[in-house]
């Protein structure tokens, strides 16, 4: 008798998607106030990154955070959090180009831009090009992951 409704119920799922209603991303007003969020939240980010504010760094990455360098190594939150304090150079605190906002229902919002990296060993800056989704928390704006590509010099 369970097995016979439970696939009577199965059988009525497909006539409801039309019930379903996706999140829509925000436009307008409502978008620009989330990338203006996120850009403050960026300014809060790179100051602490610079000051070595390790609560304020410790609040802005989300607990399963992930960051991809160009070299393809993993960083997870605490692996971060140790960068930054240990003062290596990070895109969350460098000069950005190219910026370009994605928002997203959630809310969510993607950012791609490209910033020049200090590589240490070799005391030479290289141009990155990279990625950043910022996502909402109890706390407000997180940093939930980010990736790095090194660009080719130019030819």
């Amino acid at each position: 008798m369970l097995r016979r409704s439970l696939l009577a119920t199965a059988a009525l799922l497909p006539a409801f998607p039309a019930l379903a209603h996706p999140n829509q991303a925000p436009t307008g007003a409502e978008a620009q106030r989330m990338i203006d969020e996120v850009t403050a939240f960026r300014a809060k980010l790179a100051k602490a990154v610079e000051t070595k504010d390790f609560a304020t760094l410790r609040a802005s990455y989300a607990d399963n955070f992930s960051h991809t360098h160009g070299s393809g190594k993993f960083d997870n939150k605490d692996a971060r959090l140790v960068a930054a304090m240990a003062g290596e150079p990070l895109i969350e605190a460098a000069p950005a180009s190219e910026l370009v906002f994605r928002v997203f229902a959630g809310p969510t919002v993607i950012l791609t831009g490209k910033s020049p990296i200090l590589n240490v060993k070799e005391q030479k800056p290289y141009d990155f090009r990279w990625v950043c989704v910022y996502v909402t928390a109890a706390s407000g704006w997180q940093l939930a992951a980010s990736q790095a590509t090194r660009l080719a010099p130019p030819a």
